[in-house]
């Protein structure tokens, strides 16, 4: 994990969502696969969680070194709460505020070899580097939105009539 590539992506993953999902209609934004997955609405709530309770919170606590480097167990579901009432184009815009403030934030950490080398304490993982936790957070938002576009082409799925059978996507 190279720094400044991971600031690259974190960066522009809300001009992405914004780009892939700002005013599009609920059929595609409330898309879901089925019971119990999650739609990209879900998804951006999802993520909004993350920048405020997982991600910067838990370097912090790496940073820190501290006597208790336990990380907060984090609430995977609490998007469905804390989105609740919210419109996409609200959840859009909050989701850009805390990511450009925690992206400036890491930036300003001018983070060295041995700081990404420290340690936490994950509470099903054990002792977890910095490194890999802020690894984590890129490919975290890339799996989200590669989610994202598998639920949206599936609502095409037996629209597209026989080119199903060139779209793996549709059967993931």
């Amino acid at each position: 994990m190279h720094l400044p590539d991971a600031l690259a992506i974190l960066e522009r993953t809300p001009n992405t969502l914004r780009a892939l999902l700002g005013g599009l209609a609920p059929t595609w934004t409330d898309a879901t696969e089925g019971s119990d997955t999650w739609s990209p609405y879900v998804i951006v709530g999802h993520l909004i969680h993350g920048e405020r309770t997982d991600w910067v919170p838990r370097a912090r606590i790496v940073l820190e070194q501290g006597a208790d480097r336990r990380f907060t167990p984090y609430d995977r579901f609490a998007q469905f709460r804390e989105s609740a009432g919210k419109s996409l184009a609200e959840l859009l815009d909050e989701f850009s505020q805390l990511r450009a403030a925690n992206v400036a934030l890491l930036r300003g950490w001018n983070l060295t070899d041995e700081q990404l080398a420290l340690t936490g304490e994950h509470p099903e993982f054990g002792a977890v580097t910095l490194r890999e936790l802020l690894a984590t957070w890129v490919a975290h938002d890339l799996s989200h939105l590669s989610q994202m576009t598998r639920v949206m082409a599936k609502q095409y799925r037996d629209a597209v009539g026989p080119w199903r059978a060139y779209l793996p996507v549709m059967e993931r």
